[in-house]
């Protein structure tokens, strides 16, 4: 499509391209994937075109099968410029949502994602809680253990040898069981 009247370069969706036989510049306008689809000639200040640029026709597409074109237009033409790319790139999504679950859009995502993060986090009590029962049994067994070992006569392979590095070990000790201090159950061993 050639174009030049009202057309101006700095237009975002024009393209100046040189003739090889004049001096003038001709004005080749591409128009915006919007304005494409809805067959309508690209304005200088066209609303749409920023947006939805030549190269993805279907990004207005399905926006325009959800909301509508003149939605679109009236919903960009109240937000500030700042805002309309995030605002563009929202409706785009919640389109695909919609044409995908019709019923309940991103919101049904939205809800699958929250009982998804909900059954981790359960199963992450979970195992947590297991762990610190872990934790107790191990800390319960150990202390079992001492207790037996602080209850138990001494073995007779605790007569062996001590090496110097460890002076409170039980081994270099000779253990004698006096018969006249069995006031207990419990034999308490003397050592001398």
């Amino acid at each position: 499509m050639v174009c030049s009247d009202s057309v101006s370069p700095s237009s975002p969706s024009s393209q100046i391209t040189p003739t090889p036989n004049s001096q003038t510049a001709t004005v080749i306008v591409s128009p915006c994937a919007a304005c494409k689809i809805l067959r309508r000639r690209c304005v200088d200040k066209c609303v749409l075109a920023p947006y939805f640029p030549p190269s993805e026709p279907l990004k207005f597409t399905i926006a325009h099968r959800v909301f509508g074109a003149s939605n679109i237009i009236k919903f960009l033409q109240e937000l500030p410029e700042s805002q309309r790319t995030d605002a563009v790139s929202s409706m785009v999504y919640e389109a695909n949502a919609r044409l995908r679950d019709p019923v309940y859009g991103c919101a049904g995502a939205i809800c699958q994602l929250q009982k998804q993060v909900n059954e981790l986090q359960a199963q992450l009590a979970k195992a947590q809680a297991e762990l610190v029962n872990m934790k107790c049994q191990q800390t319960s067994l150990w202390a079992l253990i001492r207790m037996e070992m602080d209850h138990s006569p001494p073995s007779n392979t605790s007569s062996k040898s001590q090496s110097p590095e460890h002076p409170n070990s039980l081994s270099n000790y000779d253990c004698f069981i006096d018969d006249n201090n069995l006031e207990g159950s419990l034999w308490e061993p003397l050592w001398t």
